[in-house]
């Protein structure tokens, strides 16, 4: 499985390592991810998500189902 948050669609991003003499290498920046559980209360099952910091506060913020609505909209998430 893919470096990918599945509530935000967070994904890796590359930029440069800056050195004091201003020397450019790429690097990457990678997102905060946890594999998570959470219980899915509508159909009495706990169901394991790989989220970042961000998406863990969409979920508190908007519920699991209305947050897993919009990322199988969005197309982050196939089945859950």
């Amino acid at each position: 499985m893919s470096r990918i948050c599945q509530i935000t669609g967070k994904k890796v991003m590359v930029g440069n390592n800056v050195s004091h003499s201003k020397r450019r290498t790429k690097r990457r920046f990678y997102p905060n991810l946890m594999n998570k559980k959470f219980y899915f209360e509508e159909e009495d099952r706990w169901v394991t998500l790989k989220v970042s910091a961000s998406g863990i506060r969409t979920i508190n913020k908007k519920g699991l189902k209305v947050a897993l609505k919009e990322a199988r909209e969005k197309g982050f998430i196939a089945n859950y």
